[in-house]
C-alpha cells in the first residue's frame, strides 16, 4: 500500500479508497492490522514516542549541579588528588543512578495508571466490532463513532447520521460542522471544507457514523502540528512556586559561594582547595534531590490515590487537587443516584396521557445521538408503541442554546416534527396546546403550564416538555422549523439524592471545600436536592442573568451564590474564571461533551471513567466512580502528598542554609577548612539518602483539614528562623572542638562532620510537625529507620580505619560522643521552643 496514492483522499469514491488501502468493508483481519502496526507504528503523536533509555540516563549528567561536581573532580585529578577524584565521581554515579531509577519507576507507575483510563474506539476487525486502544488504530481500519467520541485518526466518512463534529482544535471554528459521506471535488479543499472527512483530535458533538482510517499518528493533520503540541503546558501555581523557590536558593548560593571563596583566599588558604571547598558548599546548599523527591512524592501520591479510586493523568495536578477550595459539580449522578426513573406523564388537564409518552418514546428511539439518562428511562418504560409505522426523515440534535431535540418522522402520508426539551424553551415556541383538541395558547394557558412546571420542580422532579407540529414535506429540517408548536404535556422523572451523600458533603466542608452547583437543569429542582442534602443555598444565579453581567460584576457576585442553573458551556467557563480571578483554587467535575471547556479552564479538571472521550482526555484526574466520597479520599491523599513535599523543602532549606552558613562563618576565624570538600560532599550525599524516605512519612490531621498552597514567603521565614538556630549549635560545636582538640584539624573536621549530619538529618522529626514529635505526632516507620541508620553509619565511619582513611577522618574519644549527644538534646529543645513561637506568630 503506497501512502502517496492517498493524497486528496476526500475526492475519491469510497470503493476506490478501500481498494487503494487494501482493505474491505469487513475491515482488516488481526494479522493485517498487526503487520500494519509494525509498518506505520503506534497511532501516537511525536511527544509520546519512547525515549532511548541510555541517552535519557546520560542526560542526567547534564544537570548543572552534577556538572559542578565534575569540575571539582577534574580539578582534583589535575592536582593528583586521586582520593577526592574517585569519591566525587562515585557520589555522582550513585546519585544519578538513584535519580534515574526513581524517575523511571514513577513514570512506569503512572503509565500503568493511565492505561486504566486510556481512550478506546470501536473498530471492525475480523468482521466484528471490538474495542481497541486508539494507539493501535492503523490505516485501513473501519471505526464506529458516536456523540462524545474523540476521533482517533484521519479518514473518510462511509456513513453519517446527523453527524456533527467539533473541529475547533484544528480550525478555530467554534461551531460544530455537520458531516456527510458525499465526495468533495476540490482537491485543494481546506479542512473546514472537507465535509466527508474526519480528523484526529476532533470530537463528535452529536449523531453517529462510520469512517475509514487513512492516516494515523504524525501523518494526520493533527500530527503535522506536533511541534506546537509538544510545547509545555502552561505552568500551574505549584510549578511556578517550585521555580521561584529554585531562583531564591540560587541567589543565596551565589552569595555564599563568592563570600566563602573570597574569605578563604584572603586568609591565604590554598587557592585550589578554597575553590573546591566553595563548590562543595554550592552543592551542599542546592536542593539537588528536589526533582527526584518531586517525582517520587507525586508518583507515590498517584499510586495511593489510585487505590482510593482516583487515576492521575498529570502529576502536578495532585497538588492542585489538595489545594482545591471550590468544587464545581453537576447534581445528576454526583449528588443524586443518577438512576433517573420515569414517574409518569401529565397533560394540560393534569391527567396521565399515554400519547405524551409515545411521542417522547419516538424522539428517544429515532434520534442518532447517544442516549442520555432521561432518554434511556423513556425507552425502558413498559409502554408498547407501534414504531414500525414511523420512518425517520431528519433530526435537529440537542444543543445547549435551544435546550431541546427534534425528530422529523413520516407516517400515514404526512410528516410530523416531535420535540422534547426544557419546558420554558418549548413553551416560548408553542402557539397551541392539546386539551381535548388543539387550542390556541393564550396568556392564561401559558401561565398555567409554567406554574405547574414550577410546582413539579419544587417537588424535586425533573420535567421535560413534549410538543409537535405537522411539517411541509422536504428532505431536511432546521431550527427555523421549531415554531408554532403544539404543547402536548410533561414527562416526569425522579432522581433521588445518594444515600450518605449529606455526610460526605459535610466532610468536604470540614476540609475547607465549598461546593457550587453548575447545572443546565432548572434552579428549583437543584434547590430541592441541596435542601435534601443539607447544602445551604446562599444564592441562585441563572444563565440568562449571567449573560447581562460584566466580568467585574460577575466576580463581585459569585461568592454569594451556591446554585448556578440553566447554564450553557460558555457560562460555566465564565463562572470558573470569576472564582480563579480571586486567587481561589478551583476544581471542576464533569463527564459530558459540554464539560470539556470547563475541565480545561479549572485548576484541576476531574472526570470519571465512563465519561465521554473528550471529557476524559481533557481532565487531569479520573475518578473510577462518580462519587464525591471517592473525590474526598483523593483530596486527602493529595494533601498528604503536598505535606510531605513541603517537609523536604522546609527541612532542606533550614538545615542546608544553617550548615552552609556555618561553613562560611567558620572560614573567617579558622586557619584550616572546617570540613574538607570530600567530607562536605559525603555529608550532603548521606543527608540526601535520608530524604528518600520523606514521601512515606505520616501527615498530621491538622495539615489535612484545610487546603494548602505553595507559600514562598512562609518557606523564606522558616529558613531565616531555623537556619540560624542550626548555625548557633554549629558554632557551639566549633567552640567545643577547638577546646578539646586545639591543634588538630582532622579531629575538628571529623567532629563537626558528625555533629552536622546528626543535626541536619535528625531535625526532620521536629520540623515535620507542629506538634511534639514522637509523643503527639508519630513519624513514618521507614523515615525513622532510614534516618537513624544513616546517622549511625556516619558516626561509625571514623571508627573503621579503611573508611576513615578514604575520607580523612580520625577516631574521636568517647567523651566527645557524650558532648555531642548533649548538644543534640539542647538543639532539639531550642527548636521546639522556636517552633512554638514561630507558628504562633504565623497564625496571627
Amino acid at each position: 500500500m503506497d501512502q502517496n496514492n492517498l493524497l486528496n483522499y476526500w475526492t475519491l469514491e469510497k470503493e476506490t479508497l478501500i481498494s487503494k488501502l487494501e482493505t474491505s468493508e469487513e475491515g482488516l483481519t488481526t494479522k493485517e492490522s498487526t503487520e500494519r502496526l509494525k509498518k506505520y507504528g503506534l497511532n501516537q503523536l511525536a511527544k509520546e514516542k519512547r525515549k532511548n533509555l541510555f541517552l535519557e540516563f546520560l542526560s542526567k549528567f547534564l544537570n548543572p549541579l552534577v556538572l559542578v561536581l565534575f569540575i571539582a573532580s577534574f580539578i582534583s585529578a589535575v592536582l593528583k588528588e586521586s582520593t577526592n577524584f574517585l569519591i566525587i565521581n562515585l557520589i555522582i554515579l550513585v546519585s544519578t543512578v538513584v535519580d534515574f531509577y526513581q524517575e523511571k519507576r514513577a513514570e512506569n507507575a503512572i503509565e500503568k495508571l493511565k492505561k486504566k483510563v486510556g481512550l478506546k474506539c470501536e473498530v471492525l476487525r475480523d468482521g466484528a466490532y471490538k474495542l481497541i486502544p486508539n494507539s493501535e488504530v492503523v490505516p485501513g481500519d473501519i471505526i464506529l463513532i458516536k456523540g462524545g467520541d474523540i476521533i482517533p485518526a484521519d479518514g473518510l466518512i462511509l456513513e453519517a447520521q446527523s453527524l456533527f463534529v467539533d473541529q475547533s482544535a484544528l480550525t478555530g471554528e467554534s461551531y460544530p460542522q455537520e458531516k456527510n459521506n458525499k465526495k468533495v471535488v476540490n482537491e485543494k479543499a481546506e479542512i473546514n471544507e472537507r465535509e466527508n472527512s474526519l480528523f484526529m483530535g476532533t470530537h463528535v458533538v452529536s449523531g453517529k457514523g462510520k469512517f475509514l482510517v487513512v492516516e494515523t499518528g504524525k501523518r494526520t493533520e493533527f500530527g503535522k502540528l506536533a511541534e506546537d503540541l509538544e510545547k509545555k503546558r502552561p505552568q500551574n501555581e505549584f510549578e511556578k512556586g517550585i521555580n521561584n523557590f529554585g531562583l531564591f536558593i540560587l541567589r543565596i548560593t551565589l552569595i555564599l559561594v563568592i563570600f566563602v571563596f573570597g574569605v578563604n583566599v584572603l586568609f591565604k588558604h590554598d587557592l585550589i582547595e578554597s575553590l573546591l571547598f566553595s563548590l562543595a558548599i554550592a552543592i551542599g546548599l542546592a536542593p539537588e534531590l528536589l526533582p527526584v523527591l518531586l517525582t517520587i512524592n507525586l508518583s507515590r501520591g498517584a499510586e495511593k490515590m489510585a487505590k482510593k479510586g482516583v487515576i492521575t493523568k498529570y502529576l502536578p495536578a495532585i497538588e492542585n487537587f489538595g489545594s482545591m477550595e471550590i468544587l464545581f459539580t453537576d447534581k445528576t449522578g454526583t449528588l443524586t443516584e443518577g438512576k433517573i426513573s420515569l414517574l409518569g406523564t401529565e397533560n394540560f388537564g393534569g391527567k396521565e396521557d399515554l400519547g405524551i409518552l409515545e411521542k417522547g418514546y419516538l424522539i428517544s428511539y429515532f434520534q442518532n445521538d447517544s442516549k442520555n439518562p432521561i432518554e434511556r428511562a423513556i425507552l425502558d418504560s413498559p409502554g408498547k408503541f407501534e414504531i414500525k409505522k414511523y420512518h425517520y426523515v431528519s433530526e435537529i440534535p440537542f444543543d445547549f442554546e435551544r435546550r431541546m431535540a427534534s425528530i422529523a418522522l413520516s407516517h400515514q402520508g404526512r410528516t410530523d416534527l416531535f420535540l422534547q426539551g426544557a419546558p420554558e424553551e418549548i413553551i416560548t415556541r408553542s402557539s397551541y396546546y392539546q386539551d381535548s383538541g388543539i387550542k390556541e395558547i393564550d396568556k392564561k394557558a401559558r401561565e398555567k403550564i409554567l406554574s405547574r412546571f414550577e410546582e413539579l420542580s419544587k417537588e424535586g422532579l425533573r420535567v421535560v416538555a413534549i410538543a409537535s407540529r405537522e411539517l411541509e414535506k422536504k428532505g431536511k429540517y432546521f431550527v427555523e422549523d421549531e415554531k408554532d408548536l403544539c404543547f402536548e404535556g410533561f414527562i416526569k422523572f425522579e432522581d433521588k439524592p445518594k444515600e450518605g451523600m449529606a455526610k460526605v458533603i459535610e466532610e468536604l466542608g470540614h476540609l475547607g471545600i465549598s461546593i457550587k452547583i453548575l447545572t443546565g437543569d432548572n434552579e428549583l429542582v437543584s434547590a430541592k436536592v441541596c435542601q435534601d442534602l443539607g447544602i445551604e443555598v446562599g444564592g441562585i444565579l441563572l444563565g440568562k442573568e449571567i449573560q447581562k453581567l460584566s466580568e467585574e460584576e460577575l466576580v463581585a457576585k459569585v461568592n454569594k451564590v451556591t446554585i448556578f442553573a440553566r447554564l450553557n458551556p460558555q457560562e460555566k467557563e465564565r463562572i470558573i474564571k470569576a472564582f480563579k480571578k480571586q486567587g481561589l483554587v478551583t476544581g471542576f467535575l464533569g463527564d459530558g461533551i459540554n464539560d470539556a471547556p470547563s475541565l480545561r479552564i479549572a485548576d484541576v479538571g476531574i472526570s470519571v471513567d465512563n465519561a465521554v472521550d473528550i471529557a476524559k482526555e481533557t481532565a487531569d484526574l479520573i475518578l473510577l466512580k462518580k462519587d464525591l466520597e471517592v473525590l474526598r479520599d483523593g483530596v486527602i491523599e493529595g494533601r498528604k502528598t503536598f505535606g510531605n513535599l513541603i517537609k523536604y523543602i522546609m527541612m532542606g532549606t533550614s538545615s542546608d542554609f544553617g550548615n552552609m552558613f556555618s561553613l562560611a562563618g567558620a572560614s573567617l576565624f579558622l586557619k584550616f577548612l572546617p570540613m574538607l570538600p570530600v567530607q562536605v560532599i559525603l555529608n550532603d550525599f548521606l543527608y540526601d539518602v535520608t530524604q528518600i524516605s520523606v514521601p512515606s512519612d505520616n501527615v498530621d490531621e491538622e495539615f489535612i483539614i484545610k487546603p494548602r498552597k505553595w507559600n514562598l514567603n512562609f518557606i523564606r521565614r522558616f529558613m531565616y528562623t531555623f537556619g540560624p538556630i542550626s548555625s548557633l549549635f554549629d558554632f557551639l560545636t566549633f567552640f567545643v572542638l577547638l577546646r578539646l582538640f586545639p591543634n588538630n584539624p582532622a579531629l575538628f573536621q571529623t567532629g563537626w562532620f558528625m555533629e552536622s549530619i546528626a543535626t541536619q538529618s535528625l531535625i526532620v522529626f521536629s520540623i515535620r510537625t507542629r506538634k511534639v514529635p514522637f509523643f503527639e505526632s508519630v513519624p513514618g516507620t521507614l523515615l525513622i529507620l532510614v534516618t537513624f541508620s544513616v546517622v549511625g553509619f556516619a558516626w561509625v565511619i571514623p571508627l573503621i580505619p579503611s573508611l576513615a582513611g578514604i575520607f580523612l577522618f580520625q577516631s574521636l574519644p568517647f567523651r566527645f560522643y557524650l558532648v555531642l549527644i548533649s548538644i543534640l538534646l539542647c538543639y532539639f529543645c531550642l527548636v521546639e521552643i522556636a517552633k512554638s513561637v514561630f507558628y504562633h506568630a504565623v497564625d496571627e
